[in-house]
């Protein structure tokens, strides 16, 4: 594991035990895709990539864990659960590990993939 990457879930863990047991859960949903994502650490959080393109990342706040979409913008949303109103990109806020499941992260995820596979 990457050192930065090492750091940021140490300083989660040290401030709030329960982001960190949602910032584990989420990594292993993306590092569980197919094709597997690459993961590093970029502007402030984990950023995971495919083919050198962006797809998206997991930024820890005070409140919240958000998982980042950079392309949500053109997802389809039946759950109704991505927020943001910019041009491309769209998150969702957890909150609790039952968000996880509740606001259907891993449906996003795979939609995130389909995205960056259909762009080439």
């Amino acid at each position: 594991m990457d050192e930065k990457i090492r750091q940021f879930l140490d300083d989660t863990q040290q401030t709030s035990t329960e982001r960190y047991a949602i910032l584990c859960t989420l990594r292993t949903l993306y590092q569980g895709t197919q094709p597997p994502m690459e993961e590093s650490f970029k502007y402030g959080g984990l950023a995971y990539s495919l083919s050198k393109k962006l797809i998206g990342g997991l930024f820890s706040y005070k409140e919240h864990v958000s998982v980042e979409f950079s392309d949500g913008a053109d997802f389809e949303d039946p759950h109704a659960v991505l927020e943001g109103g910019g041009k491309r990109r769209r998150h969702i806020k957890i909150r609790t590990q039952n968000d996880i499941e509740t606001k259907y992260v891993a449906f996003y995820i795979q939609e995130a993939l389909k995205a960056a596979n259909a762009k080439g």
